[in-house]
């Protein structure tokens, strides 16, 4: 086994890995070394890496703040892992997270996404540029929103998403923005302030702002809204088992489930057209792969949900099922697809094969076009 280990990291190192400590880096005999990028790549001591599918491209950089744990996770070029534990996740080019974080299955972060120091993940999207501060909890939710470096959607420092009952369901995904307008990156950002929470199934439109300490538990669709939550006292009988709003949270989760399901047709039909050194095959794999955990998790956990006897529901949750299974091959108004992609083969002639420049060179018309599909495929 030692020797399987010195062996796969002499392979490594004969590819230009830079591995300043090879002694203190385990490899596991389950890697691909040729999954690895010679070009770049630095694993600093300590560092642990498992996983068949594991996948790291140039320039990413592993371990800088604190050991590493990589397992079966896909790394883009320039991506930066500092420190921490990750597992069945996708990071995009320039996309980092500083030391004690903790990134489990079914979270993407997409180009440039980034979280500071002690930061959770799970089942967690976050669309290009979306910042989160330190000591965050921000499991089960997508977030998009913003246009570029400086103008980011943000969650500050001590946030944290509330998914999970007191009745012990996890039916609570937070939609903050949407995946139609969010892929467009031309949306207002969305600010979450620090030592504060979002209590989910929570969805909140563009260019809200919810101010430093507050807790929301409600829905705001207006664009543009300042939330400011004071603190409540009360006390009062409880009597587990009660639900209270189930159309809401039913509603939430079914409008969450659409948007994943409009955002893998993205995957699907749009970042497909970028596959080159920069974004391989197995990065787009890795994507659409992470995207099927997180809808088959919202399905599970709506799920069980509807079939706990207060809900009412399990009778019509067969039904439900089967109609949000047989929904998630749906590619929505083809004619407006194919007409958006036009402009995305268009805007790859003139840019060059770089997601996020080909998008945000769109005009305003030509993102409405895609918009709108993705928008009918939500709907539908």
């Amino acid at each position: 086994m030692e020797n399987q280990n010195i062996s796969t990291i002499e392979k490594l190192q004969q590819k230009g890995v830079n591995i300043p400590n090879p002694l203190s880096v385990e490899i596991g005999d389950d890697v691909d070394v040729g999954r690895i990028s010679g070009d770049g790549v630095v694993i600093y001591s300590g560092c642990k890496i498992y996983g068949k599918s594991t996948l790291i491209l140039r320039h990413a950089k592993l371990g800088y703040e604190a050991p590493v744990t990589v397992e079966n996770c896909q790394i883009g070029p320039e991506a930066e892992l500092r420190g921490g534990f990750f597992q069945k996740a996708v990071f995009l080019k320039k996309a980092g997270m500083g030391l004690g974080a903790h990134v489990r299955e079914g979270t993407i972060l997409e180009e440039e996404a980034s979280g500071a120091h002690t930061v959770g993940l799970k089942q967690t999207i976050l669309f290009p540029f979306v910042t989160l501060g330190s000591l965050i909890n921000f499991c089960d939710c997508l977030m998009s929103g913003g246009t570029d470096r400086k103008d980011h959607s943000e969650v500050g420092s001590s946030y944290i998403h509330f998914n999970y009952t007191p009745n012990q369901d996890k039916a609570t995904p937070s939609l903050i923005g949407d995946v139609p307008s969010g892929v467009m990156l031309n949306q207002r950002p969305i600010f979450l302030g620090g030592q504060g929470g979002l209590v989910g199934p929570c969805r909140l439109a563009f260019g809200t702002i919810i101010a430093a300490g507050s807790i929301n538990r409600r829905d705001e669709l207006r664009q543009g809204r300042l939330i400011l939550e004071g603190n409540k006292s009360g006390n009062m009988s409880y009597t587990p088992g009660i639900y209270i709003g189930v159309e809401r949270i039913i509603k939430n989760n079914v409008i969450y489930i659409a948007n994943l399901t409009a955002l893998m047709q993205w995957y699907i039909h749009v970042r497909s057209q970028f596959i080159s050194d920069e974004f391989p095959e197995a990065l787009l794999d890795g994507l659409k792969e992470k995207l099927n955990m997180a809808i088959e998790e919202r399905i599970k956990r709506l799920e069980l949900l509807c079939l706990q006897k207060e809900t009412r529901l399990s009778d019509k949750w067969p039904a439900m099922e089967d109609d949000l299974i047989s929904r998630q091959n749906s590619q929505g108004d083809t004619g407006l697809r194919d007409a958006f992609l036009e402009k995305i083969a268009a805007g790859i002639e003139n840019f060059g094969k770089d997601y996020i420049t080909v998008i945000t060179n769109l005009r305003d018309g030509d993102a409405e076009i895609g918009t709108r599909w993705l928008q009918g495929i939500v709907e539908g």
